[in-house]
């Protein structure tokens, strides 16, 4: 039986590591943050009052097996400085679906049939959320609310939590989870499309209770959101968000990692090895290679028995 993986995230961190497993042998599940506020998405979602589509665009851009017309205008953006400008188009598809439909979830299935998704692409939560952080920055303290603002705020984010503070989760992303042989978390901005799965009490839930094994792969810079938190500390935050979260494998660029050790305890104290890989773009300090990132997670997949 094929294995099911289910992986977590949200922007070109997701993508990357859907690029990189779509090839394996595997029922791959991507479940999407939707938190998103910021450029078409966050126009669309204010105007609308709808899940932003951003994310979900991306992941299935990500797993679509179209290598034509379709999937080029889909990812198409418009230029100018009209009302349709910053605008992507499979972003305006998908609102038009879930206005047509009026569920996302079928929405974004829809839209997966018209790009011949390899897989299943599914939002973590079925309304708009919001993300609000408390950020010290210079020993001042102030709250800032937005996936946005949070991303490029300087300071500390010294807690994160969601808008509404309890939201629904998405039930075919619980049922993914339960069914899942594998969990992947990352690459992706740490506050802003990774932990945000961890602040959806059913679905930290889900997590915490899944028999799957689990791989976090760790990003490879910091950014204005993670300033001053060490990638030892990446792996803190998860557990102060999710106290019964473990992992079975920590995934790292070995050069990003520079010294090891803090990043292998760190990996330790959630039940996990380290498993440092040239997992970089060339040229790039803040971008995966899925293909490098593919062949860092392939033995981990492949070989592991499946279960805990």
């Amino acid at each position: 039986m094929r294995r099911r993986v289910v992986a977590l995230g949200g922007g070109k961190g997701l993508s990357a590591a859907l690029k990189a497993l779509r090839g394996f042998d595997v029922d791959l599940t991507a479940i999407v943050t939707v938190a998103d506020d910021g450029g078409s998405s966050g126009r669309l979602r204010e105007t609308r009052d709808l899940v932003p589509p951003g994310d979900l665009r991306k992941a299935l851009i990500a797993l679509s097996r179209r290598d034509d017309e379709l999937s080029e205008v889909f990812a198409h953006r418009f230029g100018g400085d009209d009302s349709l400008a910053g605008h992507a188009v499979g972003n305006l598809l998908l609102a038009g679906l879930m206005d047509t439909l009026g569920d996302p979830v079928a929405a974004v299935e829809a839209a997966a049939r018209m790009l011949n998704v390899d897989g299943r692409v599914l939002p973590m939560a079925t309304v708009p959320l919001d993300i609000e952080a408390e950020i010290e920055f210079e020993r001042e303290s102030r709250v800032v609310r937005g996936q946005h603002a949070v991303a490029v705020s300087d300071g500390i984010v010294r807690h994160l939590r969601l808008h509404p503070a309890a939201p629904k989760a998405c039930p075919q992303a619980l049922d993914a989870i339960a069914a899942a042989d594998w969990l992947i978390l990352g690459p992706g901005s740490w506050y802003t499309s990774v932990i945000p799965h961890l602040l959806v009490p059913d679905l930290r839930d889900a997590i915490e209770a899944s028999p799957a094994r689990r791989v976090v792969v760790l990003n490879l810079t910091r950014e204005n959101e993670t300033d001053g938190l060490s990638l030892a500390e990446h792996l803190v935050a998860l557990r102060a968000y999710s106290p019964g979260f473990t992992a079975d494998v920590v995934v790292a660029d070995t050069q990003a990692t520079g010294e090891p050790e803090p990043v292998a305890r760190a990996a330790q104290s959630l039940g996990a090895r380290l498993l440092l890989a040239p997992v970089a773009a060339s040229g790039r300090c803040d971008r995966h290679d899925w293909r490098a990132l593919a062949d860092a997670l392939r033995p981990v997949i492949d070989h592991a028995e499946v279960g805990k």
